[in-house]
């Protein structure tokens, strides 16, 4: 596929995928600590009795 370029493109191009990667890892990384963290300082205790009473409620 990259052989149409000459090997220091190639390398570029390689590098630049790469980068691309890196970064939406990144970013998904930080988007799935933003939702899994926050969540009331991980109290699971209180989270559970809190989702149980407003299963109660509905």
């Amino acid at each position: 596929m990259l052989e149409q370029f000459s090997p220091d493109t190639q390398f570029i191009i390689v590098i630049a995928i790469i980068a691309l990667l890196f970064l939406l890892v990144f970013f998904n990384n930080k988007r799935n600590k933003q939702k899994h963290y926050d969540r009331k300082n991980r109290d699971f205790r209180r989270n559970f009795y809190e989702k149980k009473q407003n299963k109660k409620e509905d």
